[in-house]
């Protein structure tokens, strides 16, 4: 059975760079304009992961990511506008709500790190296999079973949706209705909701047995299809990126010294 994640099947540069660099450049892209706390810093990365995604081919498949926080992110400036406790200048002065500068600001640093954060891990899972991923890990020496985690984690959302997609055409087929107001889709959740979690259910009893019946407990040393070696590049790349956090770590206990 094919398993279900947000990888989208292209030829790019991006798709055949090694799980483990994507991993690295994750973690210098998440964690430098975090250190280094400037707008303009987390603008450049952000614009450096757009580029990517676009070298990727996959810049489309990025934006319902991005769409699927905007009321987090629209709650975040709202409340941080009104309420945080730095406000001082008036920026927006409606009906007696005073919105401010200063929580704007605040809530704008806030609302594009997590855009930068979506944007990174998209380089990774919309460019990447799991299991590529996670067969590149546990070459590294991390546990089966944990990689078996992660992978399920990768997978799990991709999976529900493909799950509620095919149950709530069938529950439709029957005529359940699935679409008016808000009564009538409180009635059909219960229909819905049910079958998508004992299919999940159903679903982990498989995989357990398919694991069990392919050694996964076995203390033999596993081989792997795929060999992926490192090369001189691949670690230039991470220790590139090692060097900029560290860099941008120093940065910011330089400033708290100041």
């Amino acid at each position: 059975m094919k398993m279900a994640s947000l990888y989208v099947e292209k030829e790019s540069a991006l798709h055949r760079t090694h799980p483990i660099n994507k991993l690295y450049y994750i973690m210098a892209a998440v964690l430098i304009p975090l250190f280094i706390s400037n707008l303009y810093v987390t603008v450049g990365v952000i614009l450096i992961n757009l580029t990517l995604l676009s070298k990727g081919r996959v810049f489309r498949r990025m934006l319902p990511l991005i769409g699927v926080s905007l009321i987090l992110m629209a709650s975040i400036l709202l409340v941080q506008g009104l309420f945080n406790p730095d406000n001082e200048t008036v920026l927006l002065d409606v009906m007696g709500f005073r919105y401010y500068l200063e929580g704007f600001l605040h809530a704008l640093s806030i609302c594009l790190n997590l855009i930068n954060i979506i944007c990174a891990f998209s380089i990774l899972v919309l460019t990447t296999r799991p299991s590529d991923l996670v067969e590149s890990l546990v070459k590294k020496g991390m546990s089966p079973k944990i990689g078996y985690v992660f992978s399920s984690v990768l997978q799990i959302i991709p999976e529900m949706i493909t799950s509620t997609g095919t149950i709530t055409d069938a529950q439709r087929s029957r005529g359940l209705e699935m679409e008016g107001s808000l009564l009538t889709r409180v009635k059909a959740f219960i229909p819905l909701i049910g079958p998508v979690v004992m299919n999940s259910l159903l679903q982990t009893r498989e995989r357990a047995v398919a694991l069990e019946v392919r050694g996964f407990n076995s203390r033999t040393p596993k081989t792997f299809i795929n060999q992926m070696e490192d090369g001189s590049h691949d670690r230039f790349i991470r220790s590139c990126c090692c060097v900029l956090v560290i860099a941008a770590l120093v940065w910011r206990g330089f400033l708290w010294l100041r």
